[in-house]
């Protein structure tokens, strides 16, 4: 009897291992936005001082996290460091380690970006009104950079969403990861599995990214007009 493909979710518990692949890659996702986030508006603030060392230290580290590749630092963190130090961390650890130093480095750049973007004419009427540095921070910079970085902060959570997917690479059974072993099983049974599998973690991934860049372009679009 051939089988029409869809029936295949409904066989075991092939949807529910989907989802929890799913539930796997956004809780990892979560955890290092959380992380990043944090740390990234931290060392975008310390980015403004006026300081060499500090613009030096800190422009190492964002390129770093440019130039070598998300997979390549995985792999590092994981299988070489380990084997060196005779240490062990698991996956999810190494993951959520590596996906929040490179969330850091994105996010301190959105907000060094969204500071520097403030008007000096404002700063400076603010001087004059005699607001001491730390209420014009409060006062002036920090609520008029805010609607600078909603746009740039939501785009990089699209991206850190769909990075998940290279976390199948160090044996995160995340939902491609567990889709390629639903496929495996089913393809000689089911010729078109893989339309099938491939099809619903694109959906998604779709329902998951899209609302989310819809909403960037709505407040760049907003914070333009």
């Amino acid at each position: 009897m051939q089988h029409s493909g869809i029936e295949l979710f409904f066989e075991g518990k092939n949807l529910v291992r989907l989802l929890l692949g799913l539930f796997e890659g956004a809780k990892i996702a979560g955890f290092s936005l959380v992380i990043g986030i944090v740390l990234g508006i931290f060392f975008g603030l310390l980015r403004t001082v006026k300081n060499s060392l500090l613009t030096m230290i800190f422009r190492i580290y964002l390129e770093i996290f440019r130039i070598v590749p998300l997979l390549v630092l995985l792999f590092v963190f994981y299988y070489i460091l380990p084997e060196q130090t005779g240490g062990h961390i698991s996956n999810t650890s190494v993951s959520i380690l590596v996906f929040s130093l490179w969330i850091s480095a994105e996010m301190s750049e959105i907000t060094r970006s969204s500071l520097i973007s403030i008007p000096s004419h404002q700063l400076e009427a603010a001087r004059a009104l005699g607001l001491s540095k730390m209420q014009q921070f409060f006062y002036v910079q920090f609520p008029q950079a805010i609607p600078f970085s909603i746009a740039p902060t939501l785009n990089l959570v699209t991206r850190v969403i769909k990075t998940t997917s290279l976390l199948l690479m160090i044996g995160v059974s995340e939902v491609i990861k567990v889709g390629t072993q639903i496929n495996e099983n089913y393809v000689l049974q089911i010729p078109t599995a893989p339309l099938w599998i491939y099809g619903f973690i694109f959906f998604l991934y779709f329902a998951l990214c899209y609302p989310l860049t819809y909403l960037a372009k709505r407040f760049e679009k907003g914070r333009r007009a």
